[in-house]
C-alpha cells in the first residue's frame, strides 16, 4: 500500500516551563504553518542548540507545548555537535544525549533530551486493520526513483489523531533523493 512521505528537519519540542525560560513568562507560541499531523504546527520561534563542540542556530520550535522537552536531530547534525544520540521514539528520553537550548530570554541545559527520531508511520487504528498491519510494530517501505531503496525498521505510531504519513529525517530523505509529498510503498 502507498504512503505519503514527510521529511522532518531538526526541531525542538518544549514543555511549558522551558518555553517560559527561553522566551519569557507570558510568551505563547505563534503558528507559522500547520503540519500534516492534526493539531501540530511549526511556530515562528527559533532557538539555538549547543554542545561543547559546536552549535546550530535557527532551529524551529514545534507546537503545541508538550509534557517534555526534546531536541530531534539527524545523524549528520550529531557529527557537527559532537554527540551520539540514540535513535528513539518521541518521548523516550531516558539515557538520551545532553544538549543546551538557547532562546532570546534564557538558556535550558538538558542532561538528556536529544534524540535521532525513529522512522515512523502515523496511522489510525482503523487503518491498521484495513491495511492488515495488526500485530506488527515495524514495516519496510520501498521508495522508487534514481536513488530509490528500501527503508527498514519503520515504526508504526498508532493514534486516533493521525494523518497517514511516513516520517523520515533529512539524512534518509537525502540518501533516497526524497522530498515532502513523495510516495513510498509499505512492503
Amino acid at each position: 500500500m502507498k504512503v505519503s512521505i514527510g521529511v522532518s528537519n531538526r526541531h525542538v519540542h518544549l514543555k511549558e516551563e522551558h518555553l517560559k525560560i527561553l522566551f519569557g513568562n507570558d510568551f505563547i507560541l505563534e503558528k507559522k504553518n500547520d503540519l500534516t499531523q492534526p493539531g501540530q504546527y511549526a511556530s515562528t520561534s527559533l532557538v539555538t542548540i549547543k554542545t561543547e563542540k559546536s552549535e546550530i542556530g535557527k532551529v524551529r520550535v514545534l507546537g503545541p507545548v508538550r509534557p517534555y522537552t526534546q531536541v530531534e536531530i539527524s545523524k549528520t547534525d550529531s557529527y557537527k555537535l559532537g554527540l551520539n544520540p540514540p535513535v528513539r521514539d518521541s518521548g523516550d528520553l531516558k539515557g538520551s544525549s545532553p544538549i543546551t537550548i538557547i532562546g532570546p530570554n534564557g538558556i535550558v541545559e538538558l542532561e538528556e533530551g536529544c534524540i535521532i527520531p525513529t522512522r515512523h508511520i502515523h496511522i489510525l487504528p482503523s487503518q491498521v486493520s484495513m491495511y492488515d498491519l495488526e500485530d506488527r510494530d515495524t514495516v519496510s517501505v520501498k521508495i522508487d526513483g534514481e536513488k530509490g531503496g528500501i527503508i527498514n525498521n519503520v515504526h508504526l505510531k498508532v493514534s486516533d489523531e493521525s494523518f497517514f504519513e511516513l516520517h523520515i529525517d533529512t539524512d534518509d530523505a537525502n540518501a533516497h533523493l526524497t522530498k515532502n509529498g513523495d510516495i513510498g510503498e509499505i512492503i
